[in-house]
């Protein structure tokens, strides 16, 4: 392992991260524009979750792709990524529950995004303090 990339435990965490980045931006892609989502997902609140879950996927994208960049060899980066960008619409499926309520599966997602903006910055602080 440590020929194809010397540090291996930051690439199973930029997996990680960037797994949950991924499935967090086919699901809020699909209630973009906010104009033409279904009637149920049409209320203030809803509006609210989809602008407060766009912005976590800002940032965790941007603390995940600065953290790998930082941790992981270029071609470690580019490979991953391109396996979780090929691979997350399968998990995506898997998202889908029979409760089919946008408010709970947007702040589950929510909760999901904040949990791993966490572990980011427990981990990854070492490596983004060197920015400093």
């Amino acid at each position: 392992m440590s020929a194809i990339e010397p540090n291996w435990l930051a690439l199973i965490w930029f997996a990680g991260f960037a797994t949950v980045c991924g499935i967090a931006f086919l699901i809020i892609a699909g209630l973009f524009p906010l104009h033409a989502r279904p009637d149920t997902a049409k209320s203030p609140f809803v509006t609210l979750l989809v602008i407060g879950n766009a912005a976590l996927l800002i940032i965790l994208l941007g603390g995940t792709g600065l953290y790998g960049y930082l941790e992981l060899r270029w071609t470690t980066l580019i490979v991953v990524s391109g396996l979780i960008f090929l691979f997350a619409p399968a998990l995506f499926e898997e998202w889908r529950w029979p409760l089919r309520s946008t408010t709970v599966e947007l702040s589950l997602l929510i909760s999901v995004q904040v949990l791993a903006l966490a572990a980011l910055t427990k981990i990854a602080g070492s490596a983004l303090a060197i920015l400093s």
